[in-house]
């Protein structure tokens, strides 16, 4: 292939992608489509400019508006969660997560967290499955005890779990980790920071997917419940451009500031630092309504595909109260065939873990779930009557086994009324309009 072929070909695919999405019902629960505002933003010069260091500490020559810029997402990160500091350079959550590992954490220290299959992310992974925590900073890993049935940390359970440590000597938790990548219900915060605290453990609460909700009045509210710090992506719930925050108490500053950089992070990709911030104005203006409308359709799908007969979790607790919900299809087929399924008709989400999978012998290419997020949808302007529509595709292909290109041809119908970015102060530009900038 010639060059001018391979650059074609490239602008192409990129066209393709954007037309597909337009067909498509979007519900992966990571993920989020930004304004075109952000999208402006992103597109700007900064993207081509360095910035080491802090706002008026650079090491570099040039910052004279991104410096103004940064420190205005720093503000509005600070009144959008409550923080004393707000740290935006992190260029994902993963990467906030090792700032927080560096600066509260030495090698062979202990970290509690999920464990994958109960909804941890691999940023708190054990060295042996090449997760982040062990792999990066050599962390020993203590894993939560786990309530399937009610989808959250047995709290009774955890405080029994450390007590034996205490009492058999045995070394106990530097780090406390919260959050996680599936989180329909708020975790214990409250119920377990100050038991963790009188043994000298540093509380995290990784926000990753659920920011936009924090932020948004819905879920919980981790630093005042308690936390240290919060780490967070600012790309799912919140629907800024790919990245990552740090927020915490004012006495981490020092710490934080450090272990952003020059540790673990060089030049901080300063267009996103200028979308994050149009993004954190738009959540202020919108993120209570928005939040709402996301827990509201979450919970519409759930209860929809109950009825229609799918095996939800959580149900016990009322399936879920944030973006994200997660089926049980281990009795239909495994998750990566419902997942090919669906995107095979423009309905577009992910195989996941259940809890369990690992005692059945079921991994990552074989897990009995899938996971839906509503936050993309609620951003397109669905509400819950959609959420019933959406509902009847899936059980339409998934049980009812009818033709997928029948049924995709009538999701693209079906999103044609759903072009458009809401939540925004500018909306004129379609939600997956490909801007052409060359002549």
């Amino acid at each position: 292939m010639k060059s001018i072929e391979y650059y074609n070909k490239v602008f192409s695919l990129l066209e393709e992608h954007h037309r597909w999405f337009q067909q498509s019902i979007p519900l992966i629960a990571s993920e989020n489509v930004p304004s075109p505002a952000v999208r402006e933003a992103i597109a700007s010069d900064f993207g081509n400019r360095y910035a080491e260091g802090f706002p008026r500490e650079r090491v570099y020559a040039g910052c004279r508006y991104i410096d103004e810029v940064e420190l205005l997402c720093m503000e509005m990160a600070r009144s959008l969660f409550g923080a004393e500091y707000a740290d935006v350079r992190p260029v994902s959550g993963v990467n906030a997560n090792i700032a927080v590992y560096t600066a509260f954490t030495q090698p062979n220290d202990i970290m509690m967290a999920l464990s994958i299959a109960s909804g941890g992310h691999i940023s708190f992974g054990k060295k042996q499955f090449s997760g982040t925590a062990g792999s990066v900073k050599n962390l020993e890993i203590e894993y939560f005890p786990f309530d399937y049935e009610v989808m959250n940390i047995d709290v009774e359970a955890t405080k029994t779990k450390i007590l034996e440590r205490v009492k058999a000597n045995q070394p106990l938790p530097k780090l406390v980790m919260f959050g996680g990548s599936v989180l329909p219900f708020p975790h214990p915060v409250k119920e377990l920071t100050e038991f963790f605290r009188q043994y000298g453990s540093t509380i995290c609460y990784d926000a990753a997917h659920v920011a936009g909700l924090i932020a948004g009045g819905q879920l919980q509210d981790p630093i005042k419940e308690g936390v240290d710090v919060m780490t967070l992506s600012t790309h799912k719930t919140l629907f800024g451009p790919q990245g990552g925050a740090i927020l915490s108490k004012a006495e981490h500053q020092e710490a934080l500031k450090k272990a952003v950089f020059p540790a673990t992070v060089s030049n901080h990709h300063l267009h996103h630092v200028a979308g994050k911030a149009i993004a954190f104005a738009e959540m202020l203006e919108f993120g209570r309504e928005y939040a709402k409308q996301v827990v509201a359709n979450s919970q519409a799908l759930a209860q929809e595909l109950c009825n229609k007969g799918f095996n939800v979790l959580g149900k016990k607790k009322g399936f879920t109260k944030s973006h994200v919900l997660i089926v049980d299809v281990s009795e239909i087929a495994y998750g990566s065939e419902i997942e090919r399924l669906l995107e095979n008709s423009n309905i577009i989400l992910n195989r996941n873990l259940l809890p369990y999978d690992i005692k059945f012998g079921r991994h990552f290419d074989t897990t009995g779930g899938i996971r839906m997020g509503v936050q993309e949808c609620t951003r397109l302007g669905m509400k819950t009557g959609e959420m019933k529509q959406i509902a009847e595709f899936i059980e339409r292909l998934v049980l009812k086994k009818e033709n997928p290109d029948k049924i995709r041809r009538e999701v693209t119908e079906f999103r044609k009324g759903f072009q458009k970015i809401h939540y925004a102060f500018e909306t004129a530009t379609e939600a997956y309009e490909y801007v052409k900038i060359r002549s």
